[in-house]
């Protein structure tokens, strides 16, 4: 600690900066993970996010299991985000591969990745409060939750890690009547999402904790590489969706679709939860759409047959997504065997956790809550 000489009027006042550690195991924190803050009284003066503490090792892992086995480690790192990670993989193996995989597995494919959509951004819509001091609105979310997890689980037999993406489609063809209770499941929670919204964005106690804390500029996102809704709240109007379309988003994106880009420019923790809120509404848009095109299907395949020894032609491929909770990347190099070579992940909650050190100074510790709250990440998918 050093000493500052502080001159108020005729008389001096001695302080001293302190280094206070937020985890790596503490209440405050999302998971296992450490910073290491310095302040002023109650204002903090610097802040460094230490990671680390959750190694899961999934790129040397990668490196010693063929490209089936690789799917069970691909949806772990961000668990919030499964079937999203999954597909991020099948899709740059089959890149590299010159696959094409058949139109209903696609557009299922699509399907499933904005209904996981939905469940992570409802878990920040319920949590976020929670850390806020409001218990209430994560038991309105978990409601919504459980109406999409339904119908996650009954496809894939999963509530967590589905397992269902395979390299060239899908793991199974879709139940019988299964299109029929995703679109019941998504009108109850349209109906009743206006409740959990009443909660959060007219709730004079969160605006007070979040309006004009935490300001993220679109210079920093930039700089820090931020992405998915915590760099849209800032106004960089970027989605991976829109901009380089992959599954059936070129069609959903396009100028007959009901995909469209949610962004705002305050840059604060209140624009980064205004944000998840309305991509909800328009991930439920585009899972109405897309079985709606499915019911319009002819029958066919789920996935393209392959040989019992998978092969990936010799050299590299970048390919990237864009997942709830920003812009995941993988970069795959093979040597032409039947294991990757390298597979390097570019997760999003890497990016958006290292850019606290930005917007913690200067806040005050109160604020320290609300503003690492805002980040949405999920530990695992920080360190891999």
């Amino acid at each position: 600690m050093r000493e500052l000489d502080v001159g108020l009027g005729t008389a001096g006042l001695s302080t001293t900066e302190m280094v206070l550690n937020i985890g790596p195991q503490h209440p405050a924190t999302h998971g296992v993970l450490r910073l290491r803050i310095t302040v002023d009284g109650e204002r903090i003066v610097a802040a460094e996010p230490i990671v680390g503490y959750m190694h899961r090792g999934a790129e040397k892992l990668f490196e010693v299991r063929d490209y089936r086995q690789i799917m069970v480690l691909a949806n772990r790192h961000d668990w919030l985000s499964a079937f999203s990670n999954e597909i991020g993989v099948a899709l740059t193996v089959e890149h590299m591969l010159g696959m094409e995989v058949p139109e209903r597995a696609t557009w299922t494919r699509t399907l499933l990745a904005e209904l996981n959509r939905v469940l992570n951004h409802l878990m920040f819509l319920g949590s976020y409060p929670l850390e806020l001091g409001a218990i209430t609105p994560i038991f309105y979310a978990f409601r919504e939750r459980e109406e999409l997890q339904a119908v996650m689980e009954e496809i894939s037999g999963g509530r967590m890690h589905y397992m269902i993406a395979r390299i060239g489609g899908l793991r199974e063809d879709i139940p019988e009547g299964w299109l029929g209770r995703v679109d019941a499941a998504v009108a109850a929670v349209r109906r009743r999402i206006p409740d959990l919204e009443a909660m959060l964005v007219d709730n004079p106690i969160l605006r007070g904790r979040t309006v004009g804390v935490g300001v993220l500029t679109p210079e920093q996102v930039r700089q820090f590489g931020v992405s998915g809704p915590i760099a849209r709240a800032s106004g960089v109007d970027v989605d991976l969706r829109r901009d380089e379309p992959y599954l059936a988003y070129g069609e959903l994106f396009g100028p007959d679709g009901p995909g469209r880009v949610v962004t705002r420019t305050a840059g604060d923790c209140y624009a980064r939860l205004s944000v998840l809120l309305e991509q909800v509404q328009v991930s439920l848009d585009l899972a109405e759409r897309c079985t709606a095109v499915l019911r319009d299907l002819p029958d066919g395949p789920m996935d393209v047959k392959l040989p019992k020894v998978l092969r990936v032609p010799e050299g590299e491929h970048y390919f990237a997504t864009e997942n709830p909770l920003g812009l995941n990347g993988y970069y795959l190099v093979s040597r032409g065997d039947k294991v990757p070579w390298r597979l390097k992940l570019r997760s999003a909650s890497f990016n958006n956790v290292q850019v606290l050190s930005e917007l913690l100074p200067g806040a005050l510790i109160g604020d320290m809550v609300a503003i690492l709250g805002s980040t949405f990440f999920v530990v695992g998918d920080i360190d891999k």
